[in-house]
């Protein structure tokens, strides 16, 4: 799991207890709006050209965190690379457009509908009569019901990390004819369109053993543009090569060479010619726009081509013309991720347990400052997140963030007040060295905390760890100068010697806030940020408290209100922290003091966010098509296991609430979907208020391409198009494909 997100697609959220003036709220943001859901900000960045226009063959060098340890999707340590295989060489009934909805893929459906809904819904999937698997046997009705009972969960033998909606289903059948599936389920589903994408053969889902590890180093059988051909995990490459059984389209390029590179070696490796696509950070994103001239704005990028906010051009640095001439022939792509990030407040203990102090600290935010700060000097537009279960064009989005209210602080204070949290009250000295009161503040035993949580916090929590320890030596002058690059342009001073500062007490920060704005995480990109200025200098518009000016600090039973903010201490995890140091000023100026905690990347999450040993913390979820689903883990309202524990699943703020359960269920059972997505506003206004969670940005997306390489790039919800994906003609006056170098 990266600081920033959850690999699997299961991933979503859970809430509060809601007092009676949290109910008073509006449950829809825009009601009058036809279609609250809007535009997504920053539409796909990919170089759209023509399949005439794009040459025959070529190989594209891919970079990938690293290479997955399986390849089956539904395992619960499949990862990036699992998926971005699994888009390339197994089929997927359904597939998402450029806005992030659920559209039919005609490579494999021609049609896929509810037939009928009493006595029991009933899916008709009627197959493209072409669609065949790589050994020759069509796609049909055995495929769909061997996944079925695989991942149905009434085998306890299959080794899954999910089985929504195939546990719904009561039974699958042939249809009329062989290119006809009929799925019968025994409760109404609104999400069935989740379902069977990707879709393995028979041979992968028909036993046990074959799902838990036949399907993890191979594929014997796909139906895609392209097969995974070789793994190499001794190099860290994947090889694709072009299906000779594919129906549709023929594949532009030869080859995809999927290639593990560390995020902090990218730039040397696209230097040095080692890959061709690569998503990177921030840092490396301004070096590598230096070598390109600034694109003119496209309709379909919706903001994402406005340039970088780097240095002046015609008064370069020798570092920046040495980087210039370096990455000749690369772009920046952007956009902006389907996943965001979100402060969470532990509710399960502390201060953070009485609703009135966490909406206190909602109040206390300028969500729209944190938006600016992080997204501004990467040209992107700087909206904060309105909703915790969609974004910005996704069919359930509605801005529901009026549930909370916006930056007051006076309400803010008046809500601490209500707690019994007031200024200027008797504090019990801490000794010298002493850790800070708030939830108590104590550094965590590793390990501990009763609570369970799903396989994914430690398997992401692992990704995280391995990237970080991974940073290799420097192997030749091309990474030193790219790696001192970075360092000359992300100033990075850390706390002291135990990673713990108090906000405001001893002015901590992270070097220059331009340069590494942004990708807070490892897996949906990388993280960074840095960060200065004195108290007082970020205030919310109409503060006239002057920089400096302090606020008396709260107390209550002779204890400040302080809080721990637990942030990763890695050097991709600058932006969480600047971003963590801006809020500990917000909260400084209603009273609240915040111990912000350093630690490593592998303990993040496993250690404290997953154990909950923190007060606030910051990482981020994406967001799915199908909330319903996949957003109930995230905000179901923790109960307590057969062994005393907590089950909080993947609601890590320990917040939650039987309404909400209720709305979600609701939601999942509904065939209507106007219905079901106003069902999921409710839902989502009623987590606003219970202050559990407080979405704060959309998660940049920065992919270096090589300017001929067409399709391919930024790809913000849409599934990539593999088929489309090469390298233009030659005449365009782009350097050539990789594999004519």
């Amino acid at each position: 799991m990266s600081h920033e997100g959850i690999a699997t697609r299961s991933v979503m959220r859970s809430v509060a207890f809601l007092g009676a003036s949290a109910l008073a709220v509006s449950v829809l943001a825009g009601c009058s709006d036809p279609d609250p859901a809007g535009k997504p900000l920053a539409g796909q960045d990919i170089a759209p050209a023509a399949r005439a226009e794009i040459a025959d063959g070529g190989t594209l060098h891919w970079a990938v965190d690293a290479v997955p340890e399986t390849l089956n999707t539904f395992q619960s340590d499949a990862d990036a690379a699992t998926t971005r295989i699994a888009q390339a060489a197994l089929p997927s009934m359904f597939r998402f457009d450029a806005a992030g909805r659920p559209e039919r893929n005609p490579a494999y459906l021609e049609s896929a509908k509810v037939v009928e809904t009493e006595p029991k819904q009933v899916v008709l999937y009627k197959l493209n009569q072409q669609a065949v698997w790589s050994d020759g046997r069509e796609i049909g009705a055995a495929d769909f019901a061997a996944q079925w009972r695989a991942l149905s969960g009434k085998d306890s033998a299959y080794w899954t990390a999910r089985n929504a909606g195939y546990d719904r289903i009561e039974k699958i059948q042939r249809g009329d004819n062989d290119l006809e599936v009929r799925v019968t389920f025994g409760q109404p589903y609104a999400d069935w369109r989740s379902l069977f994408s990707p879709l393995y053969p028979k041979e992968v889902m028909g036993t046990p053993d074959a799902f838990n590890d036949g399907a993890r180093r191979k594929l014997k059988v796909s139906a895609g543009p392209f097969v995974v051909k070789q793994i190499d995990r001794k190099s860290g490459e994947v090889l694709l090569t072009r299906n000779p059984r594919w129906w549709g389209e023929r594949a532009k390029l030869k080859e995809i060479v999927l290639r593990a590179v560390p995020r902090d070696e990218r730039a040397a490796a696209l230097a040095a010619g080692d890959l061709d696509l690569a998503e990177v950070d921030p840092a490396a994103a301004k070096r590598i726009a230096l070598a390109a001239p600034p694109r003119p704005q496209s309709p379909s990028a919706g903001g994402s081509a406005t340039p970088l906010m780097g240095p002046e051009r015609r008064s370069l640095t020798p570092v920046q013309k040495r980087d210039k001439a370096r990455f000749r022939g690369f772009e920046v792509r952007k956009s902006l991720e389907p996943a965001y990030t979100q402060l969470a407040l532990n509710g399960g203990e502390g201060p953070l347990a009485d609703e009135r102090v966490r909406r206190g600290v909602a109040r206390a935010l300028d969500r729209e400052e944190l938006a600016k700060l992080v997204l501004s000097p990467l040209g992107l537009p700087a909206e904060p997140v309105g909703s915790h279960l969609a974004l910005s064009g996704q069919a359930a989005y509605a801005d529901n963030s009026g549930a909370i209210g916006g930056q007051d602080t006076a309400e803010a204070q008046a809500l601490l007040a209500d707690a019994g949290w007031v200024p200027g009250g008797p504090v019990e000295e801490r000794k010298k060295g002493e850790k800070a009161a708030g939830s108590e503040a104590d550094e965590p035993k590793k390990g501990s905390g009763s609570e369970k949580s799903e396989k994914d916090s430690k398997k992401d929590s692992k990704k995280d760890s391995e990237k970080e320890s991974g940073k290799k030596g420097d192997k030749d002058s091309e990474k030193e100068s790219g790696k001192k690059a970075d360092k000359d342009s992300a100033k990075d001073s850390e706390g002291g010697d135990d990673g713990t500062y108090i906000v405001g007490e001893d002015n901590k920060a992270d070097g220059d806030e331009g340069e590494h704005l942004a990708q807070d995480g490892k897996q949906y990109g990388s993280k960074q940020l840095p960060q200065g200025g004195v108290p007082g200098a970020y205030a919310p518009q109409g503060t006239a408290a002057p920089a400096g000016a302090a606020v008396r600090p709260l107390a209550k039973d002779g204890k400040a209100l302080t809080l721990r903010f637990v942030v990763p201490q890695g050097e991709g995890s600058q932006s969480l922290r600047t971003v963590a140091d801006r809020i500990g000023i917000m909260l400084e100026r209603v009273g609240i003091r915040t111990v912000i905690s350093k630690v490593s990347d592998e303990s993040y999450f496993k250690d404290h966010i997953a154990s909950g040993q923190y007060d606030l913390a910051l990482y981020s979820w994406p967001t799915s098509a199908y909330p319903a689903t996949d957003a109930r883990p995230i905000y179901a309202k923790p109960v307590p296991a057969a062994d005393g524990s907590l089950n909080v699943e993947q609601n890590y703020t320990r917040v939650g609430t039987d309404q909400v359960d209720q709305l979600f269920d609701q939601a999942v059972a509904t065939l209507d979907e106007s219905e079901s997505r106003s069902l999921i506003r409710k839902a989502d206004s009623r987590i606003w208020a219970a202050a559990g969670s407080i979405p704060l940005y959309q998660r940049p997306q920065l992919t270096a391409a090589r300017t001929n390489i067409a399709n391919a790039g930024a790809f913000g919800f849409g599934t990539p198009l593999y088929e489309d994906m090469g390298f233009l003609k030659k005449g365009s006056g782009a350097p050539a494909p990789s594999s004519q170098r």
